[in-house]
């Protein structure tokens, strides 16, 4: 029992961190409790048609977990990974959280992308520190979990200009262009973290996390400005 509260505190104390973080900025008007459960609970269950995806995706390509050459794990960090994981995220995110009438200021496209990203984010941390113990919980609170953050800002953030949009065509122009920059910057910062051969490339990771932790910032910030209620900018 002792392990698994361990397990359990580990994986889920960056995203309570990042979770509160978020929704304590919402200034304005804070979203239902109850939608930001359930926008939590279905990253969660996304997890297991993303798993089949990703196992299926790696048997189209011939993918192996190490060793695949260059181009094929670029395939592999952007096909498989990003555009897997961000799309099904995406999914959440358009067909529950974005028709809510609670959705009703910029911001809450970046509050309803987080739910849905620290959802799956807390169940990938729970397997992955059971599996490979709390040392790599530790690592992944510092690394991982701030980086799923950061790619559901970027989608929340055009979503949030989506929904105000005045047209349909800008509509999805805005949509589309959240879903492509979460899969990039996912996509960029697996395949540098997955060049284990070389520590230059592999740093270019974090290079990657940290401008997307700044354009994450910087997303809180231009939607806070966009509330009908003006505070004080993070």
């Amino acid at each position: 029992m002792e392990g698994i509260l361990s397990v359990l505190g580990v994986s889920l104390a960056p995203i309570v961190v990042i979770f509160s973080i978020v929704f304590m900025l919402d200034k304005h008007e804070r979203e239902p409790l109850s939608i930001l459960i359930l926008s939590f609970v279905l990253g969660i269950v996304i997890a297991v048609p993303v798993l089949y995806v990703e196992v299926f995706l790696k048997g189209v390509f011939g993918l192996q977990d190490a060793g695949n050459g260059l181009f094929m794990t670029a395939v592999y960090a952007f096909v498989v990974v990003a555009l897997t994981e961000e799309g099904f995220k995406f999914l959440v995110l358009r067909l529950y959280a974005y028709p809510r009438q609670a959705f009703d200021e910029p911001y809450d496209g970046i509050m309803y992308a987080v739910a849905i990203s620290m959802g799956f984010a807390a169940i990938e941390n729970v397997l992955y520190v059971s599996g490979a113990g709390l040392g790599i919980g530790l690592l992944r609170a510092f690394t991982a979990v701030p980086a799923h953050g950061a790619f559901a800002h970027m989608m929340g953030y055009f979503a949030g200009l989506a929904k105000f949009a005045p047209s349909t065509g800008k509509r999805i122009g805005l949509l589309s262009l959240g879903l492509l920059l979460a899969v990039v910057t996912h996509g960029l910062y697996d395949f540098f973290l997955m060049q284990e051969e070389s520590a230059l490339l592999a740093f270019v990771a974090f290079v990657v996390l940290l401008v997307a932790l700044i354009l994450a910032i910087r997303a809180i910030r231009a939607h806070r400005r966009r509330s009908p209620v003006k505070d004080k900018a993070v």
